[in-house]
């Protein structure tokens, strides 16, 4: 029997797609964005465009964000329904927004080369590599979501991302609100 959806109000659903930086999450929701007219929300341009954080980690060279803007940013957006979440975090996202959580994985060697070339080095570098080893992201994402809507796709190639976006298309092409 097909669980009854908490939010009966979307329309559309919702997807988060999340991984290790370098795991090609941009790409994938660019491309998915495209085939199926949801609405790709990246979490770090928002963060940056409406000043959500606390400013700037050095030794990380990153910015702290504010879960809590972030998500009160999002708030009304989600419950619209038809977005395409990209971020490499999850646990702080509300389950109710997600009719699908993707955690992207990609194999250490590429991805190590795929984080050099953008300049990562030293602790950012090692972090993200160790985090990808670990599967730091797909345990966070099954602590945080109902296991039955999160999956696990490889994300090597661009064949990869292109299968990944055929069947997400798929997926959402035949997605219906349960009443």
């Amino acid at each position: 029997m097909a669980r009854k959806r908490r939010d009966s109000n979307r329309q559309r659903p919702n997807i988060l797609v999340t991984g290790t930086p370098g795991t090609g999450k941009t790409t994938m929701c660019t491309a998915l964005a495209e085939a199926t007219q949801l609405r790709h929300v990246n979490i770090g341009d928002l963060v940056r465009e409406k000043n959500l954080h606390d400013g700037w980690d050095d030794e990380l060279e990153c910015h702290v964000i504010n879960e809590d803007l972030v998500c009160d940013e999002l708030e009304d957006l989600m419950d619209e329904g038809g977005n395409i979440v990209d971020y490499h975090g999850c646990d702080f996202f509300p389950e109710r927004w997600f009719d699908r959580v993707l955690v992207l994985q990609t194999d250490n060697s590429i991805l190590y080369d795929r984080l050099s070339k953008r300049g990562y080095t030293g602790l950012k570098l090692s972090n993200n590599i160790e985090c990808e080893i670990f599967q730091v992201l797909l345990e966070e994402a099954k602590e945080s979501y109902r296991e039955d809507i999160v999956f696990a796709l490889k994300s090597d190639s661009i064949e990869d991302v292109d299968c990944n976006v055929t069947q997400l298309t798929e997926w959402v092409r035949q997605w219906h609100p349960l009443a």
